[in-house]
Parts: C-alpha cells; sequence; structure tokens
C-alpha cells in the first residue's frame, strides 16, 4: 500500500470505482481530498462515451465533488481524436449520446446518414432495430467499424446493464466484420492519458473494477495495476482471468489509510 500511496499519478476508472449511477461511493471524497492534500496528478479516465468532460464535472458536483474539467477524459474524446488522426475531416454514422456527438463535432467528423466513412458505436439508451438496420447497411457499402470501449456490461443502481460491445455485436455478427475498440485497455487511451498527466507509466496507478479493461489496461500499459471491489469485479472473479492486480482494495477510501 505504501507504495501505491507513493505514486505520482493516478488513473482512475469512474463508474464502479468512484460512483453507481448517481450515487457517489463510499471513501471517494476522502481518496479525492487527498489526492489535492498530497498534490497527486490524477485523471478520470472513464470507457462511458456518453458524457462530456464538462457534463462529468457537473455530476460529481452534484455529489459534493468539487473537481476541475481538466481531470477528465473519456472514450468518446478518444475516439474522436483517433478518427482525427486517421481520417482527418471524415465522416460518420454514430449510434450514441450527446458527449459522443459533441467530442466528435469538436473533432471536426461531420455525421452522415447517408455514405458515411465510419460507424461509430457508444453507449445509448436511444438504441433500436432501425440503427442497427442502418449501421449494418453502411458497414456492408464500405464504412470502417468503431467501438468507443470493450465493456461488454456497466453498473448500475439497478444492477449490470448492456454496455458498448454488447450494442456491437449484432452489427459484427450480420456484417462478419469486427469493430476497431478505441477505449480500455486500448494503450492509445492509456497512454494519452499518462500524456495529459505528464507522468511516467512506472510513477503512475491504474485504478479500476474490472479485470478485463481496467487491470489489463495497467499491465499492458506499465502502470501499477489495483482492482477494487465496488464494481463488476468480485474476489471471486479474479482467478478466472490469467493475470492479477498487484493490489485487491474494497474501495479507493483504502488508500488515504
Amino acid at each position: 500500500m505504501e507504495q501505491l500511496r507513493n505514486k505520482q499519478g493516478f488513473i482512475c476508472d469512474m463508474d464502479g470505482v468512484i460512483y453507481h449511477g448517481d450515487r457517489l461511493l463510499p471513501g471517494v471524497k476522502e481518496f479525492v481530498d487527498w489526492l489535492y492534500r498530497e498534490n497527486k496528478k490524477f485523471l478520470f479516465l472513464t470507457n462511458a462515451s456518453s458524457r462530456s468532460p464538462k457534463e462529468l464535472q457537473q455530476k460529481l458536483g452534484r455529489m459534493g465533488l468539487d473537481v476541475d474539467e481538466s481531470h477528465f477524459y473519456t472514450s468518446a474524446l478518444a475516439t474522436a481524436k483517433f478518427l482525427s488522426h486517421q481520417s482527418p475531416n471524415c465522416s460518420a454514422y454514430v449510434i450514441g449520446d450527446p458527449g459522443l456527438y459533441n467530442a466528435l463535432h469538436d473533432a471536426g467528423i461531420t455525421i452522415n446518414t447517408v455514405d458515411p466513412d465510419y460507424v461509430i458505436v457508444g453507449e445509448t439508451s436511444n438504441y433500436n432495430y432501425e440503427s442497427i438496420c442502418q449501421a449494418v447497411r453502411h458497414v456492408l457499402h464500405g464504412a470502417k467499424l468503431i467501438g468507443t470501449n470493450t465493456d461488454l456490461t456497466g453498473p448500475t443502481e439497478q444492477g449490470i446493464v448492456p454496455a458498448c460491445r454488447a450494442l456491437v455485436a449484432p452489427i459484427e455478427a450480420a456484417t462478419g466484420k469486427q469493430a476497431y475498440y478505441v477505449g480500455k485497455p486500448n494503450p492509445l487511451m492509456m497512454r494519452t492519458g499518462l500524456r495529459l498527466l505528464d507522468v511516467h507509466s512506472g510513477d503512475a496507478a491504474m485504478i479500476g473494477d474490472r479485470m478485463d479493461t481496467d487491470v489489463i489496461a495497467g499491465i499492458e500499459s506499465g502502470l501499477d495495476p489495483i482492482l477494487v471491489l465496488t464494481g463488476v469485479t468480485s474476489r471471486e472473479d479474479i482467478d478466472r482471468y490469467p493475470y492479477r492486480p498487484r493490489l485487491v482494495l474494497s474501495g479507493v477510501g483504502d488508500i488515504p489509510g
């Protein structure tokens, strides 16, 4: 634990680590206070693509946490950055929420429902059969399929719900084409996070609630991989994976001590 407390940078997942739905998890306020008090560099890096950094800042503000907008980075921003480098001024058919649309717009990517270069899928409650059919038609006509992240499920106050990869799956199955997923554990997103923190990977920790995205992202990117048991992964689940977190904590409230 002392090794973890001595790290200079902290990359933290949000859903299942900081909150569930609109409920702040126990110990989070103490953890954030500790980050500020110890002058740690930190980033809330989330695979969720629905909200912008400003919206995430306001969401935490409503829960009583005052965190600057610069401390947030999302898979929507990572997806927009990836596409703006791969194919500047491209167009896309998008299944997603405002956070994804805004990130794409800010990166100069236009919405196109006729002959898009890409089909991009993120989490959304506006998911329906017609949008799947349209996405399938575009992919069969040559559009490249992109998923904002590989999360199959996500935690909510009501329990586990389908997430991005579950929404992409019907399109992959119907077209025979595999999506490229941009969010964790893709090293693209982790490297951007480290650059934003201006910290070397060896001086940083990755704190998350998922073995299949957070912990593996930490391991593959050279960060200290820390699992908290406040989200998707239980202690019993850990042995199902061929890799392990360095520490397993009941929650981030364990870190300040």
